[in-house]
């Protein structure tokens, strides 16, 4: 825990409220040591008629204070005909001296009336006195202010973004101040780079970085200059932000954590200041290492559609930090690190040399990263003996370091669901199908027709699927309705770097199984292929224009990895024509192929969705036993390592098109099928 004493946002209300309670307390103190109570005023005249009043004052004209006589209390006691209970009480002790205790009447009514009854008593030694009451004077004029400024400060703290570590963000008059948490003097993250499994490529330059901090004469002896920056990119999930949080548990320097949207401010000028006031005290502690998370925020490239979606603010937040990064001044020993997933909106200036030296590209992990990261995972767990974690590694691809995470956790609640003892190979298996295809609806209505229309729809993608040499392997086939789907096809992909075009065509063809089965089984087709149409596409159109697969259109690629030309189309109307004719031409190729397939296969085929209709699950064994083993399968000696290899592309290219990629097929209901149509019309014309 840090040294530092850390300031507490109420301390200043505090005084305010400590400071009334003494007034009111005092007040009321004085007032009731001095001062003692009658309730009527009948009372106080039949004491001045027996001669037992000293004094009367008149306070303010409402109010009687009196003073009894040393006789009184022999008075008082003597007289048992008149009502005194309250002054026997206090004239009960023997030490009770009359002539110290003073008396109260606050209501007299009409003070002239009040008067003229003491008159008529034989009493005219009363006094009429003004007193003013300052500490009420005082509370009545400043309570109506304080209760103002108190909304004041509490408004202002709200819109500056509440309190917080880190430079005091949470008074109005610190907003311009940066709210970075900061690492240092013994406090860091409870994670380590032990903790980090999976990005040994990446982990190595940061632990260079790291490294250079904690002994740069290793590198500087050398005439070496270490990166001033690094920035982590790559999908969501990937752990770009748990490598920054390993270096703020391992590096022995001050670490700045804090992220993009920290800097913006509804408040002109604040985003600049946060920045400047970040750079101010990093220098300050230097060497030290800030990390911006999500820095997309601000980093946005400038000048692009000006005029839209444009923010003024934004930019000179930008300007500022390009400045502080690498600018007139020197920003010796402070390191900046980064992580974003949208590297391609990001500002040119901001990645130049001298600002992010070095692009980390932290990709999804292969089937080693995943079985180094489910290792890290699966040890807070209490798991079966016949847990194997390569297997399940296997049968995760695509799966992230976030999703790996979140599938162990998901397999723990079912295995406590079902009051288990230990978590068994089973639930992690239903935690992929739960991940992966959403939860079950057994209890969904569906119509026996329904539901053979999706057995013959997910048996015609099974079919082809086992028919084709590069189809990816089948894993399950299900009928029972999971999220929006109501029925699925798993598949793990192969191994692959790059993706011909055989495969790509085999995929598509595969994918179209499901229609042309409705077509050839009940002479008519339905809306539940929506997914699968979506998705050979936008298979069709990537072969089509981005990967030069069409020998009409040419080796030609029209794709902007940089995203510039959102609005217009890098080719003519002739071209445009031109692809969408292909396009066309090579997905009803497909289906003719998948067609011709089935109607070789018709009786199989119906054995197979006889058992769906049956079981409404079946596996691998099934499709063996009814279309045989596949002739272009390895040996039998390695069938069942090859049939679970697992993983997608790690092309950086594939990976932004992850629908040449597929591993689940689903179908949507009709409800389900009509509005997706309808949102994929919208953003079509949108584009």
């Amino acid at each position: 825990m840090s040294d530092e004493k850390r300031k507490n946002p109420l301390s200043v209300y505090w005084i305010y409220v400590a400071f009334v309670v003494v007034l009111v307390s005092t007040h009321l103190w004085v007032n009731s040591d001095t001062t003692s109570e009658i309730k009527y005023k009948e009372t106080l005249l039949e004491l001045v008629e027996v001669k037992g009043v000293k004094k009367v004052k008149i306070i303010n004209q409402s109010t009687a204070r009196f003073q009894l006589k040393e006789n009184s209390k022999k008075l008082i006691n003597s007289r048992k005909d008149l009502d005194f209970p309250k002054m026997r009480k206090l004239l009960a002790n023997k030490n009770a001296q009359p002539e110290k205790i003073v008396f109260e009447l606050e209501n007299i009514g009409n003070h002239a009336n009040f008067e003229k009854a003491l008159d008529e008593r034989g009493y005219h030694d009363y006094e009429n006195i003004i007193e003013t009451n300052w500490i009420a004077q005082i509370l009545g004029y400043l309570l109506p202010f304080g209760i103002i400024v108190l909304i004041w400060m509490f408004v202002m703290r709200r819109m500056s973004g509440g309190g917080g570590s880190g430079g005091g963000g949470g008074q109005i008059f610190n907003i311009g101040k940066s709210r970075a948490q900061v690492y240092d003097k013994g406090k860091s993250t409870n994670v380590t780079f032990k903790d980090v499994a999976g990005l040994e490529g990446a982990k190595e330059e940061i632990v260079e970085i790291v490294e250079f901090l904690k002994n740069p004469k290793k590198y500087t002896e050398l005439g070496a200059k270490i990166p001033k920056g690094a920035l982590l990119v790559g999908p969501p999930g990937t752990g770009k932000t748990l490598l920054a949080k390993a270096v703020a548990g391992e590096a022995k320097v001050p670490f700045f954590s804090l992220s993009g949207s920290d800097f913006v401010e509804m408040f002109v000028g604040v985003g600049a200041s946060r920045v400047r006031d970040l750079f101010r005290q990093a220098k300050e502690k230097a060497p030290a290492i800030i990390f911006i998370d999500e820095i997309d925020a601000i980093g946005r490239a400038r000048g692009k559609n000006n005029g839209f979606n444009t923010n003024d603010e934004r930019e000179n937040t930008l300007n500022q930090l390009l400045t502080e990064m690498d600018g007139f001044g020197t920003n010796s020993g402070v390191i900046i690190l980064a992580a974003t997933n949208r590297s391609d909106v990001l500002d040119s200036a901001l990645m130049r040399a001298g600002r992010f030296d070095r692009q980390i590209y932290v990709d999804m992990p292969d089937l080693n990263e995943r079985t180094a990261i489910f290792g890290v995972h699966l040890k807070p767990l209490k798991l079966s003996t016949e847990i194997d974690v390569a297997f399940l590694a296997k049968q995760t691809p695509g799966f992230s370091g976030a999703d790996i995470a979140n599938l162990c956790n998901e397999a723990a609640l079912i295995a406590a669901r079902h009051n288990k003892k230990q978590v068994e190979k089973q639930d992690f298996l239903d935690a992929v199908d739960r991940i992966i295809g959403g939860l079950e609806k057994k209890n969904k209505i569906i119509t026996p027709e329904e539901k053979k229309t999706i057995a013959y729809h997910e048996a015609g993608h099974a079919a082809v699927s086992w028919l084709l040499q590069y189809a990816h392997p089948l894993v399950k086939v299900t009928i029972v309705p999971r999220g929006q789907s109501l029925g699925a096809a798993w598949y793990l992909p192969d191994e692959r770097s790059i993706t011909t075009t055989e495969q790509l065509l085999d995929a598509m063809c595969a994918t179209l199984g499901g229609r042309a089965a409705e077509q050839l089984t009940f002479g008519k087709i339905s809306t539940g292929a929506l997914s699968d149409l979506e998705r050979v596409t936008k298979q069709a159109y990537a072969m089509t224009s981005i990967y030069g697969l069409n020998e009409r259109i040419g080796n030609i690629s029209f794709y902007d990895s940089q995203g510039r030309d959102t609005f217009t189309k890098p080719y003519s109307e002739d071209t445009a024509k031109v692809i969408d004719e292909e396009v066309s031409k090579l997905i009803e190729g497909q289906y003719q192929r998948a067609l011709g397939l089935l109607s070789e296969n018709s009786d199989k085929l119906s054995q197979l969705a006889d058992k769906l209709l049956t079981s409404e699950v079946i596996f691998k064994e099934d499709l063996e036993a009814i279309f045989g083993k596949r002739p272009w399968d390895p040996l039998e000696v390695l069938l069942d390592e090859a049939s679970t290899q697992d993983t997608q592309s790690n092309d950086e290219s594939v990976a932004a098109l992850p629908h040449l990629e597929p591993s689940i097929d689903t179908e949507l209901s009709t409800e389900d099928s009509t509005q997706a149509m309808t949102d994929q019309n919208e953003s079509t014309q949108n584009e």
